[in-house]
């Protein structure tokens, strides 16, 4: 059964009425092409890829990749810099600045943020959240699995908050290729208030491209294209991209390589005596508690290990998150805590 919603009455009046910018390449792209005030004399770069030239503004090649491979159509895509340029599209075209709320991030687009605590064991209080919206609440965020915690969120809840919350429920799935929980991609088809953000900054290697993915129905995605930037997405990264995706093989390799690695440290860290929980990873890496927690991480520090602080976290006293890293860096990583712990 799909959800009827009607997104017309949650997006902004001036959004809904703004014409989108038309750039060079909306009409041409092939020619003697003398409209957009380029170099035709080229790049000091060599490449194929014509950097002189400004890039498509809807990455249409790319878009259709990634529908391919998270089984949606081109039209649910919307590519950007990194997630965050797809929240922040998010806040822009459906929240009112100084008026609407959101449940969980925003203070940077003057929204108010109201939060919602998870369990003790990292779980939604769906409940709770949907006792919190109001009349001008428009957007709930879900991190599955999350951040700092790696543990997926109960897909039933997730699903109880989309039948129950006339906003969007914007799930953000940055770690989702490392968990067994299927990802929310294909659910668009059948709840127009769900947005899913992915990312290629994680399982495929490239937080060096900052590029993000956010997947919807094809009318958010149509005023998300609308209210971004006309080249946001430039020519380095989207062929970047594409070549990952042509590279499917060495990116499942390197999934296995991580949860192998992962399994082990969690093997290790539970047999360490003054560890005192190591919680379930669904994500690229671990959270763990130990005694006198801060300074086991400056210690760490020290030693030229680098991983994250996390005690000041709700529910996660005295916790540090560790990032998943070769067999090299992992085995670093326990030589160090070992000689921390004694």
């Amino acid at each position: 059964m799909i959800k009827k919603i009607n997104l017309d009455k949650i997006v902004r009046e001036n959004i809904r009425d703004l014409k989108p910018y038309r750039s060079a390449r909306d009409d041409f792209d092939t020619g003697i092409l003398l409209d957009a005030n380029e170099n035709s004399f080229g790049s000091p770069i060599e490449s194929e890829l014509e950097l002189n030239r400004y890039p498509m503004p809807y990455q249409e090649k790319l878009r259709s990749v990634i529908a391919d491979y998270r089984k949606v159509d081109t039209e649910n895509v919307f590519v950007g810099v990194g997630s965050d340029e797809a929240i922040d599209l998010l806040f822009r075209i459906f929240c009112s600045p100084g008026k609407d709320k959101v449940i969980v991030s925003a203070n940077i687009n003057n929204v108010k943020v109201d939060e919602v605590l998870l369990t003790p064991d990292f779980q939604l209080q769906t409940e709770q959240i949907l006792n919190r919206v109001t009349d001008f609440t428009k957007l709930i965020f879900v991190c599955s699995p999350n951040n700092p915690t790696a543990n997926d969120i109960q897909r039933t809840d997730i699903l109880h908050l989309l039948e129950n919350f006339n906003g969007l429920v914007v799930v953000d799935e940055a770690y989702i290729d490392f968990s067994e929980q299927e990802s929310f991609a294909e659910d668009v088809k059948s709840y127009p208030n769900l947005v899913v953000l992915q990312t290629l900054s994680k399982a495929f290697g490239l937080a060096g491209i900052r590029l993000g993915v956010a997947i919807a129905n094809p009318e958010i995605i149509k005023y998300m294209m609308k209210v971004k930037a006309p080249y946001n997405v430039n020519k380095l990264t989207s062929q970047a991209a594409l070549n990952a995706f042509e590279n499917l093989e060495s990116v499942k390799r390197n999934i296995r390589s991580i949860n192998s690695e992962k399994n082990r440290l969690v093997s290790e860290l539970e047999n360490m005596p003054l560890i005192d929980q190591v919680f379930e990873s669904n994500a690229n890496f671990l959270l763990f508690r130990v005694d006198d927690a801060l300074n086991v991480y400056k210690k760490l520090a020290e030693l030229g290990v680098i991983i994250r602080y996390r005690g000041n976290e709700p529910n996660c006293e005295n916790c540090l998150r560790v990032t998943i890293g070769t067999e090299k860096e992992n085995d670093m990583f326990l030589n160090s805590l070992t000689e921390i712990l004694g």
